[in-house]
């Protein structure tokens, strides 16, 4: 499971879906309720590819660093927290409207381009992308980190940041690459977005050979528990009394997972109907439930499992 900014947030997750962790304050590797796992914290850059290479069947990580490492791993879910995107940003006073026309501005009037990021592989990729790298500049991009230099181009250069990287332009560099989930830190330090160039989440992810052995099978209950969790985040469980006379018509509003529970009551020409629905659907369908049931309860389900699907 990752250490740093998604750490909280994945011990709460990780709680709903039955597996409460003891000791994470203190220790990288906390006890966990289930005595078929062993959880072990490290830096999300890192676990796509030590789960790639074997060293762990599953892993928590986010979707950015999956993508940036390239890591062979199967995406076994999205979560839904940790939601951040990776931008390209400059200062509000930089050219242009979007990444194209800012890196076509530098090029043309300096020659050079300058990008800070942590994100070496993804922001390779993007400049790349781009038609103004195409036209103006060809071969890949130089790559700086303290232990080596990856020569190409020298009109683009892309260094290794270590953090602070919204403090690095204009002086250090024309753009950054860096993720952001609300935009503010990037204004506090007088900076713009120009593109976006992917939204990303925490997922739980799998090594394929463990997808195909002994491991099976718990990979797949543990997936299952915390698709669970995600679910039930978009669902309601309700619990309405209905007349006979009412019964059909409610049943053909309800959506439901499967079916609704339909049940008599102890007193005659009443039932009771339990359903599983989505948030937006309960919203939609509110006033004529209002109609036609009495004793509406409404839960918000811990898990929802989709078993099966």
């Amino acid at each position: 499971m990752p250490k740093g900014s998604l750490q909280r947030d994945t011990v709460e997750f990780l709680a709903r879906a039955g597996y409460r962790l003891r000791g994470e304050e203190r220790s990288y590797k906390p006890s966990v309720s289930d005595p078929c796992l062993q959880v072990k914290i490290l830096r999300p850059q890192e676990i796509p590819l030590l789960v790639a290479d074997g060293s762990y069947d599953i892993g928590i990580t986010g979707l950015d660093w999956v993508l940036e490492t390239g890591a062979d791993v199967e995406v076994l879910a999205r979560l839904g927290y940790g939601r951040v995107r990776l931008v390209l940003a400059a200062p509000e006073s930089a050219p242009g409207s979007s990444g194209d026309e800012l890196l076509r501005s530098f090029l043309e009037e300096r020659g050079v381009f300058r990008v800070y990021t942590e994100y070496l592989n993804t922001t390779c990729r993007y400049l790349e992308s781009l038609p103004s790298y195409r036209e103006l500049v060809g071969e890949p991009p130089t790559v700086v980190t303290p232990w080596y230099v990856k020569r190409g181009s020298g009109k683009v250069r892309v260094y290794l940041s270590f953090g602070a990287t919204e403090a690095k332009p204009p002086e250090d560099a024309d753009a950054i690459v860096d993720n952001t989930a609300t935009g503010i830190t990037l204004e506090q330090n007088g900076l713009r977005v120009f593109d976006t160039i992917l939204e990303s989440e925490a997922v739980l992810v799998a090594n394929p050979s463990s997808l195909g052995g002994p491991a099976r099978e718990k990979i797949l209950d543990v997936a299952a528990m915390l698709r669970g969790v995600v679910a039930a985040r978009e669902r309601l469980h309700i619990f309405v009394n209905v007349e006979e006379s009412s019964l059909q018509r409610l049943l053909e509003i309800l959506p439901a997972l499967k079916g609704p529970t339909v049940s008599r009551l102890s007193v005659e020409g009443w039932y009771s109907v339990n359903t599983v629905v989505k948030k937006e659907d309960f919203l939609r369908i509110l006033p004529e439930l209002r109609r036609l049931a009495q004793g509406l309860v409404v839960y918000e389900p811990r898990q929802v499992l989709l078993l099966g699907d």
